[in-house]
């Protein structure tokens, strides 16, 4: 059957004319992907509690109809899927290799939440190199459109690996105990993240507390010294208080909020979760996980 040209010309114009006169806002929103909200679970040293609210806060945001993945980013010491009694299959170091893609290696949790295990026990994943990370990027974008927001669960301290996934979120949240060393090395945390890679947010959970009171002091003694010497000041995101209910959930492998709903850690974080699930965030051009992840790489920061 001959094609007849000038008719085909006819109908690619009258199309264009119609793509023309969609407004450019309406265009712009249906192609946009839905911003994902990264929030990193972060601490300056280990022992605070850091990994066991990132698994129970994530429990209760998914209750709130979230969509939400954990992201294990403490390489070489991966401890959530023991916390709730998860046994992976595949871990991220798979992804890594190219061995298996993200989907392939989500496991699912309570609530109904994903996470993307890492591995303990491999030096090779306590310093991810450009490719690796490159990789991990490529990856968690084959998630776009399927989650809303994503925790990453950092390692503790100062490292690349630690610094590295503290840039990758618009959100940073702080773990702390009234230890004094939990606050010592919070603030050595939120000085390099913030003179070394001008992150600005920082928001204060205080984990271990006797009282609301002890919190807000634990609280006020950090954000006195960041505002005094780095002229930053830090938001309370609440309290946790110190709760037997808390060991006896690890004992059994399960996330505290769903065995002990009603105890006093789980209505401390609940009152968290509300906090964050209710807030109005910021939409970005891009939109999509990668939004601050291929930055930090390409600006060789991290």
């Amino acid at each position: 059957m001959k094609v007849d040209q000038a008719a085909m010309l006819r109908e690619i114009k009258r199309k264009e004319d119609l793509v023309q006169k969609i407004p450019k806002r309406a265009m712009h929103d249906s192609a946009r992907p839905r911003e994902v909200r990264v929030l990193s679970i972060t601490s300056g040293k280990g022992g605070v509690g850091k990994t066991n609210i990132a698994a129970n806060l994530a429990y209760l945001l998914a209750r709130r109809h979230k969509k939400i993945l954990v992201l294990d980013a403490d390489a070489g010491l991966a401890n959530i899927d023991v916390i709730l009694g998860i046994n992976p299959r595949y871990n991220l170091s798979h992804v890594l290799n190219g061995e298996k893609t993200v989907t392939e290696t989500l496991v699912e949790g309570p609530g109904g939440i994903r996470i993307l295990p890492s591995a303990s026990g491999l030096p090779e994943l306590t310093d991810l190199s450009r490719g690796q990370k490159l990789t991990l990027i490529d990856a968690l974008n084959t998630l776009n459109g399927e989650i809303d927001c994503m925790l990453i669960d950092t390692g503790a301290g100062i490292s690349s690996n630690v610094m590295y996934f503290n840039m990758a979120a618009k959100e940073i949240i702080v773990v702390v105990t009234p230890e004094p060393t939990s606050l010592t090395d919070a603030y050595a945390l939120i000085k390099v993240l913030y003179q070394r890679y001008a992150k600005k947010r920082f928001r204060m959970i205080v984990n271990m507390v006797k009282s609301a009171a002890e919190g807000k002091e634990i609280y006020s003694r950090l954000a006195r010294a960041t505002d005094h010497f780095l002229n930053l000041t830090i938001e309370y995101l609440g309290y946790i208080v110190l709760d037997e209910k808390v060991n006896g959930a690890v004992r059994q492998q399960k996330a505290f909020a769903e065995l002990y709903p009603k105890c006093p850690s789980a209505v401390c974080l609940e009152k968290i979760a509300e906090k964050i699930s209710s807030e109005t965030v910021e939409e970005h051009e891009n939109g999509s996980i990668n939004f601050f992840w291929e930055d930090i790489i390409n600006k060789g920061r991290a």
